[in-house]
This record gives structure tokens, sequence and C-alpha cells, in this order.
């Protein structure tokens, strides 16, 4: 058995085939990727791995099987998937997985071949446990896949917790103990037991909270956006081996190293470096942008940039337009009993709706360029984009104000 102090869980007590995995090359990787990518530049303590959150996620799942009174072949199996749930994370964390997915087919948790070669295959097999098992319990199928990934899953209470932590930003504090103690299958079901429905909006309440604070903050998001242009180029670069699938496998430092040698990307690299990023020419709520924008696919997106670019007469790579996906509550269709009965949290809760509304009213369209070009470039895609913020900008100068500044401009 190995022990290790945690941040978060204080002393982790790890044995069997996650210890056996724990210094494979695969897992050793997720030392050197930032749990939460380029926030870090927002929150300097945001320096957290996914290494030591596999561990809290292998240490909660250890909680909660013992509490299920689970063990024997099943419990191995849910301990090596919780230890593993993060190995197919390329650089950055999340940051370029719609880049590599674009190119690949593949997500994160796509990792049915990872498992079968390598070091963690042979681990595996050496304790009669089946990587296209682990494989799909880290991609949350079946009865045991839904602690693993799924809506009340220990990924998702570690994550909340640490990232808290280590951001400074108390949102993300739940009681992860009470959560953990109190899972239940009922029909094959994983929920909350009888009476704890507010236990279930902690969740909800944290993962509301913590994202516009940290996840999309909107200097999160710019330097998350220019580090996928960068990739991007990257991997278009002839001069150049890098191809999505090798990108996929490398970890940060790998990435940065890239970066900074490649000519194609250098003047990225250098502004990241120097936290030297592009601001907000545009900032705009979810009611002014046209819904056929919100739901166009990323070659579309590239199109508006080069004519946004065209309009206001400025490099198409100096214009990044940014469109996140209508907003969504996946905590929502968490599952608690209550009176007998097995019910959605969206079904019970009236925090659901008010929590929808006010995810609703934070979402943002944003265009980012460098300072010296926001205005025309801002001006530009309101006009490319047909946003409905003129109006609103007429009012302002009417006023006397400075309606490009209130309106474009990230201070």
């Amino acid at each position: 058995m190995t022990t290790i102090k945690d941040s978060v869980h204080d002393h982790i007590r790890i044995d069997g085939v996650a210890e056996a995995l724990l210094d494979t090359p695969e897992l050793q990787r997720l030392r050197r990727i930032r749990q939460l990518g380029t926030v870090s530049l927002v929150y300097p303590s945001a320096n957290h791995t996914r290494f030591e959150h596999s561990l809290g996620v292998y240490h909660l799942a250890c909680e909660a099987l013992e509490h299920l009174n689970v063990d024997g072949r099943q419990a191995d199996r849910v301990h090596a998937a919780a230890v593993l749930h993060d190995i197919g994370h390329g650089p950055f964390s999340h940051n370029l997985e719609p880049l590599t997915h674009r190119r690949t087919g593949r997500y994160h948790d796509d990792v049915h071949d990872l498992l079968t070669d390598g070091e963690i295959g042979s681990v595996l097999r050496d304790h009669d446990l089946a990587p296209d098992k682990i494989a799909d319990l880290i991609a949350g199928e079946g009865r045991f896949g839904q602690l693993v990934s799924g809506e009340l899953d220990v990924d998702r209470m570690d994550y909340l917790v640490r990232d808290a932590h280590h951001t400074g930003v108390p949102y993300g504090t739940i009681d992860h103990g009470r959560l953990v103690r109190e899972l239940t299958f009922t029909d094959g079901e994983l929920v909350l037991d009888e009476g704890n429905v507010q236990t279930a909006e902690s969740l909800l309440v944290a993962r509301a909270l913590m994202n516009p604070s940290v996840y999309s903050h909107s200097v999160a998001r710019i330097s998350k956006a220019m580090l996928r242009r960068a990739a991007e180029r990257l991997l278009d670069a002839p001069e150049t081996d890098v191809d999505a699938a090798t990108l996929q496998r490398m970890d940060d430092h790998d990435l940065i190293a890239a970066l900074r040698s490649c000519s194609a990307t250098e003047t990225f690299s250098r502004r990241l470096d120097r936290r030297d990023l592009y601001k907000r020419a545009v900032w705009a709520e979810i009611d002014d942008v046209p819904g056929g924008i919100i739901e166009t696919d990323h070659e579309a997106v590239r199109e508006f940039e080069r004519e946004i670019a065209d309009d206001a007469a400025v490099d198409p790579e100096c214009v990044i337009v940014d469109v996140q996906s209508r907003p969504s509550m996946t905590e929502s269709t968490s599952r608690v009993v209550v009176n007998g009965d097995i019910r959605r949290l969206g079904q019970q809760s009236p925090l659901v709706e008010a929590l929808r509304a006010a995810q609703y009213s934070q979402w943002r369209l944003g265009v980012y360029s460098p300072s010296e070009m926001r205005e025309r470039v801002g001006r530009a895609a309101v006009d490319v984009l047909g946003l409905d913020i003129e109006g609103a900008l007429v009012s302002e100068v009417r006023n006397g104000r400075d309606a490009t500044l209130d309106q474009f401009v990230d201070d």
C-alpha cells in the first residue's frame, strides 16, 4: 500500500491494481497536464494537475464503493477506471479537445486503445482485468460507470472541491463526504437516497457559481481561444510533423515547446508566454445573437472571422470569434429519492429553473483582437454577425457616454 498526502483529501491510501498503475508512463504524463488549462492566467495558484485529480477521484470512488458494500473484482474494475479516467486528456486538458475531436473523432474518454496497449494494458491483464471493461466504465457505461462518469459521479465531486481550493474561489466547496455516503442504487440507477434534495442542489449550485467565476472567466476564454488557434496553426504548418493524434498524447510542456519552435505559431506563443492577450472587441448576450450563429460549425466561424477582418481592414489572425454552445445543466438530471420515488432534480427543485435563468444571462459570445484594433474589429463584428446591439450603442452615444468602451472593451 502507498499513502499519498493530498491537498484536498489529506491522506490517500492506494493499493492493488491502482497502486500498480500509479507509475505507468501514461498515468505519470498527467503530472504535466494542468487541470484547468489556461485558468492559471487568471488565478495564479491554479496549477494543480490531472494526476492529483485522478488520485482524488480514486479516493472518493473507494469511499463510495465501501459505502455501497461493493468489493472483489467489481471494486477492482472501478478502482482502475477511477485512477485512469483522465489518461485520454491532451495538453491543457479540455482547452484543445474541440480541435482534436474534429480531426480524430475522439474525445478524452474514448480510451479503449490506450488501455489495451502499453504498460497500462499489461498491468490490467496482470490483475486479471479486461481493458475493454475498464474503458467502458470510464465512458460511463453500465451500472458502475455512473459512479465514474455520470450526473452524480466522483469525478465531479473531486474537481469542484479541488478547483475551488486551488483557485481560492469558495463557490465549489461542497460536502463531498455526505454526497458519497448518500449514494445508492435503485432499479439500477445511481441516486441520492431519501431526504437529499438539498444535497443534490449543492452540486448544481457549486457548478453554476464556478462556471462564470472560473471555467468561463473572460480571460480564461480568451487565452483558451488563442491557444486553440495556435494549436490549429501548428497542425497545419508544413514545417512540423505534428498531427492531431500526436497532439492528443503531448503534455503541456511538449505543446509549449512545439509552439515556440514553429514559425507559424511563435507570435501566439510569445503572447501567451507574456500574458499579452487579445481583448474583448465584442461581448454579446445570448438574446443579441442570431440563433444561427450559435449553432454554426467551425468552418462557418472561421469564415465569419475572415469577413470581420476584411471589414475592419486587419489581418485575419487578429480576429477570433468565440461561440459557446447553448447553456446546459446536466446536473439537473441527477436523480434523488423523494417519498420512495426516483425523481430528476429538475422536476423536484425550484432552484433548477432559477439557475438555468442565471446561466442563460451569463452566456456571452466573444470576439477578440489585439487591444489597438478592438474598436474597429468590434464594429465590424456587429455588422458581419448581425448582432442586435446597435440600438444600445445609439442610446449610449445619445447619453453622452463612450458606447464603444461600454459595450466592447475589456478594461
